[in-house]
């Protein structure tokens, strides 16, 4: 009788350990999103400079979209999807007005047409099937 409560205890401590689990995933640093920015622009061959520029671009993107996230979950609750878009908006053409002096024009294209929406985190489809 002790081994089944105790195969039963293990259990459920196992179901809640992975239940837990598939909560919501820990947001990167900004680093290591400003590292994945630069993978995504070594298609362009870009010298020292304009490297060190984009990630130092990026880097400001980051934190200020951090800091605005931050604010608005302070404020209490989850952030409204729409509202934090907008707040977003101004800060996303700034990033974008810096990055058109940094690359040509096709580089600038491919990184609006290409390389920001793959890095746009996608929403996952849950059981209820949000479509």
């Amino acid at each position: 009788m002790k081994s089944k409560i105790f195969v039963l205890a293990i259990s459920l401590f196992f179901f809640a350990l992975a239940a837990n689990a598939q909560g919501q995933p820990q947001r990167r640093t900004v680093e290591e999103r400003v590292k994945a920015v630069a993978e995504k622009f070594a298609d362009f061959k870009l010298d020292k400079e304009k490297s060190t520029q984009i990630d130092s671009i990026f880097t400001t993107f980051y934190k200020a979209t951090d800091k605005l996230r931050e604010e608005m979950t302070a404020a209490g609750g989850q952030p409204d999807f729409q509202q934090m878009r907008e707040k977003i908006q101004p800060i996303a053409t700034e990033r974008d007005d810096k990055l058109k002096k940094v690359l040509t024009e096709e580089q600038f294209k491919k990184w609006k047409d290409e390389i920001e929406p793959s890095l746009r985190p996608q929403r996952r489809q849950g059981a209820g099937g949000n479509n």
